[in-house]
């Protein structure tokens, strides 16, 4: 068992523990064989001890998450050249198939994306006061920007489908990052050495926890939990859903992430109230929450495709699965996919101004 005190003081070594540590989690856990008859995986204290302890320092969880496939798994394609979309390479692979390389850098893509709108949401967070011509007219620059950012995300969801094939997705990529039951079904995961582990968050990756997409609906004010009166009334399959989904995923992100959408979460006036008292931003401001319901439509018609119709077929020959309770489809972090994400959808659009 590895001892982990060395890495405290280097957040990158870090990083880079919490990812080795969390691949070989799945690995372990995903290579057992099938059987129905497991009632619990014990997770070797070469393993849980130090995920468990990089883990705390990190404020994350010790689990596979969206950090380690996404924002940590990464190198230069060519180290001479810049980071950008084309000049990244994702190296730690738990498929072995290039649908899971294209999906990570598809995730990868729509994090830089997010980096040119976390700048736009960190200049509105400085300006001194926003009732000023000035900061006005700034203001709704940004948002024709934001929009345009939106837009080139909604297009690389789109794109996923020329380079990420639905059933070596559904069949090859994604049990690999399945965590452990998120209800009282087995196989429960036990890590052993580390007390009352059975509390620890394990429900593994999900595009739910990207802290960019995060930060985007605290910044237009999307109201996830219902806990706002705007029209339309949520509909009843919205109020089925779980509105608690965004706040948990946040359990999922490395602390210092939360500690700036907290940071987002506490301007004195959101962007949505000073557009409601200044006419001219309601337009662009609508624009911006329009866009973003569009690439929420486009989720959920790739999930749909993805998750959804393969979770209604039949596996291909050779490929062994648990058996698993019936109902609806779900994410991978443990969400029931279609309810979520049509809730979701929804509740962008009831942040839109209206006339």
């Amino acid at each position: 068992m590895l001892d982990t005190s060395a890495l405290r003081d280097n957040i990158r070594y870090l990083q880079k523990a919490h990812m080795v540590l969390a691949f070989l989690l799945h690995f372990y856990v995903h290579s057992i064989p099938p059987s129905d008859d497991i009632e619990e995986i014990h997770i070797p204290r070469a393993i849980s001890i130090p995920l468990v302890e990089v883990s705390q320092q990190l404020g994350t969880a010790p689990v596979l998450t969206f950090a380690d496939t996404v924002l940590w798994n990464w190198e230069l394609a060519d180290p001479s050249k810049p980071l950008s979309a084309s000049n990244i390479r994702y190296i730690n692979l738990l498929s072995g198939t290039e649908a899971e390389r294209a999906f990570y850098a598809s995730s990868g893509i729509i994090e830089l994306k997010g980096v040119e709108m976390l700048q736009i949401i960190e200049t509105f967070m400085s300006l001194p006061n926003t009732t000023e011509p000035a900061s006005v007219a700034k203001i709704a620059m940004d948002l024709a920007q934001l929009k345009v950012i939106i837009d080139d995300m909604t297009q690389t969801f789109r794109d996923i489908r020329e380079t990420v094939d639905p059933q070596v997705f559904y069949w090859q990529c994604r049990p690999w990052w399945k965590g452990a039951p998120t209800d009282c079904s087995k196989p429960q995961w036990v890590f052993e050495g580390v007390p009352n582990s059975a509390l620890a968050d394990t429900s593994g990756p999900s595009a739910g926890q990207s802290t960019v997409m995060h930060a985007l609906d605290i910044f237009l004010d999307i109201d996830h939990k219902l806990l706002k009166k705007r029209e339309p009334a949520p509909s009843q399959q919205n109020k089925r859903a779980d509105t608690g989904f965004m706040e948990r995923m946040r359990r999922y992100m490395p602390g210092l992430h939360r500690e700036y959408l907290a940071r987002i979460g506490s301007v004195p006036r959101t962007l949505r109230e000073v557009a409601l008292s200044t006419p001219t931003l309601q337009s662009p401001y609508n624009d911006v929450v329009e866009s973003l319901k569009v690439l929420r439509d486009v989720h959920i018609r790739i999930v749909c495709l993805y998750v959804v119709n393969m979770a209604h077929a039949e596996p291909p020959a050779g490929v062994k699965v648990r058996k698993e309770g019936g109902g609806a489809a779900r994410g991978t972090g443990g969400n029931e996919a279609s309810n979520l994400l049509k809730a979701g959808r929804d509740a962008t659009r009831r942040a839109m101004i209206q006339p």
